[in-house]
């Protein structure tokens, strides 16, 4: 893979999923840095691409780096729900979608973006142009509006006390900060860091990130697509039963309530196949090359 800041994951698993596809387009809901969308284009030479993302720093990079595919190639700025009917409406041959949903390597590595632990600042914005940060979520939220962002999107199990210990702290002014504060209270004996689940909900409240993936998949549905692949991948287990659900609705034939005795809907609802029963996961060597793939998973959907 081509020397860059942001390891795409799964990208043996992403350049075969897409691998059959001839012509058309593919879309890039969360082009990051351009990992996947350039290995998409170099491995399919007849389609086009059109690359989304909020970040304007990863945009910039990406616009270089796809450079060398030039017509081939239309970039996007904002959030895939904010433009997909947009871009529905205007192509009529989609053929692939894919979704890396989560937070890029480099925006963790950034120092300045405050999404890790150690950052001098308290951010966690995807869209630094956004009014909403981690020092709003950390300074302003009440007890109660904490406990449930870290129970329901850190599974923290003494969120309770993790909150409380955050608002006793107030003001918090840097990851840095926050980090020290929760450590003390944080789960051990895992092979992550103590503050990684507390952050992971700070971050997903700030970028609204469930509800993004919801809107996300809405807007496929909506489409209408036909015969398009459609790939997500999901870092957490609140994502990936998300992706999971839908997927299953959308392969289920019949869609009478459980307690019918027959069906009587027709038994043709299907908008298409799983691929994927099990999703795709890193082997173990993409996790030695890029520990942050180890908990990526990859479901795929093909409309018909």
């Amino acid at each position: 893979m081509e020397n860059i800041p942001h390891i795409p994951v799964l990208y043996r698993e992403v350049e075969k999923t897409f691998s059959d596809i001839q012509e058309g387009i593919v879309i890039d809901c969360t082009m990051g840095y351009a990992g996947h969308s350039s290995l998409i284009l170099e491995t399919n030479k007849n389609i086009s691409l059109i690359g989304i993302d909020q970040d304007q720093t990863a945009i910039d990079f990406s616009r270089k780096r796809l450079d060398s595919f030039k017509e081939r190639v239309q970039i996007k700025k904002g959030r895939f729900s904010e433009i997909s009917e947009e871009i529905f409406q205007e192509n009529s041959t989609i053929r692939g979608l894919l979704a890396d949903i989560g937070v890029s390597s480099l925006q963790l590595d950034e120092k300045t973006r405050g999404f890790g632990f150690d950052s001098e600042n308290l951010d966690m914005r995807m869209d630094s142009t956004r009014d909403f940060s981690a020092l709003d979520v950390v300074n302003t939220y009440s007890q109660k509006e904490l406990e449930r962002i870290l129970f329901e999107y850190g599974e923290v199990r003494n969120a309770k006390h993790v909150a409380s210990e955050i608002i006793k702290s107030r003001p918090l002014h840097s990851a840095k900060e926050l980090s020290a504060v929760i450590r003390p209270f944080a789960p051990r004996g895992k092979k992550i860091h103590p503050s990684t689940l507390v952050f992971q909900a700070i971050r997903i409240e700030v970028n609204d990130e469930l509800g993004e993936l919801t809107r996300l998949l809405d807007a496929i549905e909506k489409a209408g697509l036909h015969k398009a692949k459609v790939a997500i991948i999901s870092f957490h287990s609140l994502e990936d039963r998300i992706v999971k659900q839908r997927f299953k609705k959308w392969s289920l034939k019949c869609i009478c309530p459980p307690e019918a005795m027959r069906c009587e809907c027709g038994n043709n609802h299907s908008l298409g196949k799983l691929i994927t029963r099990k999703p795709y996961e890193a082997k173990a060597d993409e996790v030695k090359e890029n520990v942050r793939s180890r908990s990526a998973k990859m479901r795929v959907f093909e409309f018909e």
